[in-house]
Protein backbone atom coordinates (compact mmCIF):
# COMPACT_ATOMS: atom_id res chain seq x y z
CA UNK A 1 0.00 0.00 0.00
CA UNK A 2 1.41 3.47 -0.71
CA UNK A 3 1.99 5.80 1.88
CA UNK A 4 -0.40 7.90 2.91
CA UNK A 5 -0.01 11.76 4.08
CA UNK A 6 -2.73 13.44 5.89
CA UNK A 7 -3.48 17.38 4.81
CA UNK A 8 -5.23 19.44 7.43
CA UNK A 9 -6.26 22.71 5.60
CA UNK A 10 -9.71 25.39 6.32
CA UNK A 11 -9.30 28.99 7.32
CA UNK A 12 -7.02 30.12 9.92
CA UNK A 13 -8.48 30.04 13.57
CA UNK A 14 -10.26 27.20 12.65
CA UNK A 15 -8.32 24.27 14.74
CA UNK A 16 -5.73 22.93 12.24
CA UNK A 17 -2.43 23.30 14.80
CA UNK A 18 -4.62 21.51 16.90
CA UNK A 19 -6.26 18.67 15.13
CA UNK A 20 -2.47 17.95 13.21
CA UNK A 21 -1.18 17.85 16.63
CA UNK A 22 -3.60 14.87 17.45
CA UNK A 23 -3.43 13.35 14.02
CA UNK A 24 0.72 13.29 14.18
CA UNK A 25 0.20 11.63 17.31
CA UNK A 26 -2.19 9.19 16.78
CA UNK A 27 -0.23 8.55 13.72
CA UNK A 28 3.46 8.87 15.20
CA UNK A 29 3.16 11.29 12.48
CA UNK A 30 5.16 15.07 11.89
CA UNK A 31 3.69 18.40 10.79
CA UNK A 32 4.56 20.21 7.69
CA UNK A 33 3.49 23.22 7.87
CA UNK A 34 2.34 24.75 4.40
CA UNK A 35 1.32 27.83 5.29
CA UNK A 36 3.11 30.68 3.17
CA UNK A 37 3.99 33.50 5.48
CA UNK A 38 4.87 30.86 8.35
CA UNK A 39 8.03 29.60 6.81
CA UNK A 40 9.42 33.42 7.49
CA UNK A 41 11.65 33.89 10.61
CA UNK A 42 10.52 36.71 13.08
CA UNK A 43 6.76 36.59 12.36
CA UNK A 44 5.73 33.62 14.59
CA UNK A 45 2.92 36.33 16.31
CA UNK A 46 1.48 37.96 12.91
CA UNK A 47 1.19 34.61 11.00
CA UNK A 48 -0.07 32.15 14.34
CA UNK A 49 2.96 29.85 14.10
CA UNK A 50 2.38 27.14 16.55
CA UNK A 51 4.17 27.90 19.71
CA UNK A 52 5.82 24.81 21.90
CA UNK A 53 3.52 24.01 24.16
CA UNK A 54 0.77 24.07 21.18
CA UNK A 55 3.25 21.53 19.25
CA UNK A 56 3.32 19.32 22.19
CA UNK A 57 6.35 17.38 21.27
CA UNK A 58 5.14 16.90 17.64
CA UNK A 59 7.98 17.42 15.22
CA UNK A 60 7.57 20.57 13.06
CA UNK A 61 8.87 21.24 9.71
CA UNK A 62 9.10 24.37 7.38
CA UNK A 63 8.14 27.11 10.24
CA UNK A 64 10.58 30.14 9.97
CA UNK A 65 13.00 28.42 7.68
CA UNK A 66 13.47 31.97 5.62
CA UNK A 67 14.14 35.08 6.15
CA UNK A 68 11.43 37.79 5.49
CA UNK A 69 13.33 39.45 2.82
CA UNK A 70 14.22 36.04 0.83
CA UNK A 71 11.64 35.63 -2.25
CA UNK A 72 10.09 31.82 -2.09
CA UNK A 73 7.60 30.46 -4.59
CA UNK A 74 5.72 27.32 -4.36
CA UNK A 75 8.71 25.66 -6.53
CA UNK A 76 10.78 26.80 -3.87
CA UNK A 77 8.73 25.53 -1.20
CA UNK A 78 8.57 22.28 -2.64
CA UNK A 79 12.32 22.04 -3.41
CA UNK A 80 12.79 22.19 0.77
CA UNK A 81 9.79 20.05 1.79
CA UNK A 82 9.80 17.30 -0.51
CA UNK A 83 12.81 15.85 0.91
CA UNK A 84 12.18 16.24 4.66
CA UNK A 85 8.13 14.72 3.78
CA UNK A 86 10.31 11.81 1.77
CA UNK A 87 12.22 11.63 4.49
CA UNK A 88 9.37 11.24 7.07
CA UNK A 89 7.99 8.65 5.07
CA UNK A 90 11.07 6.56 4.68
CA UNK A 91 11.27 6.15 8.72
CA UNK A 92 7.52 4.79 8.44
Amino acid sequence: MAPKIVCVVGPTACGKTTLGVLLAKRFDGEVVSADSMQIYKGMTIGTAAPTAAEMDGVPHHMIAVAEPSEQWSAARYAQEAVPIIDDILARG
